[in-house]
């Protein structure tokens, strides 16, 4: 075979893999889109400032977007948390947003600082807030953290309720 065939060929393969890919994707998105929102616990979480509820991270928004960090340790979290940081006012001028990790909130500030991060951090540290909204997963035999975002939406009524879509 010649360089252009093989070429070619192996071409094809990747093509038909990227098709399996998006057909995947799209079946994703389809079940994504069939969970029905759930009420969430309005868990309490640590800053530097002291202790903070779910309810009140939304502040004036009706949407909180939770970001589920792995922490400090995990450079593909940082690099995510670098992409927000840069559209973060953006981000905030339609919903409230907030990256949460198992680091305590003196790690967190002083990472934070030393990306030039204006983030809004939460710890869960200490709490099953990660295992509740499904961001801890057995790896290599035992309980990981994982990556991922959470949507939350406020109901406003009487009792207010914290529904989760994720």
């Amino acid at each position: 075979m010649t360089y252009q065939e093989t070429y070619q060929h192996t071409m094809q393969k990747i093509n038909k893999q990227r098709q399996e890919i998006m057909s995947i994707r799209s079946e994703m998105r389809k079940l994504q889109g069939s969970i029905e929102p759930e009420v969430v616990e309005d868990a309490t979480f640590s800053t530097l400032d002291g202790s903070v509820r779910l309810s009140e991270l939304f502040g004036e928004k009706d949407t909180l977007f939770v970001v589920h960090n792995m922490g400090k340790s995990c450079p593909s979290c940082t690099q995510w948390a670098d992409g927000f940081n840069g559209v973060i006012e953006h981000l905030e001028d339609r919903a409230a947003f907030v990256i949460s990790s198992p680091d305590s909130p003196l790690v967190q500030s002083q990472f934070a600082k030393s990306r030039g991060w204006k983030l809004k951090m939460i710890s869960h540290e200490g709490t099953n807030f990660a295992e509740v909204m499904g961001y801890i997963r057995e790896y290599n035999g035992k309980p990981s953290f994982w990556p991922g975002v959470s949507l939350s939406l406020i109901h406003i009524s009487e009792p207010t309720r914290l529904l989760s879509i994720s």
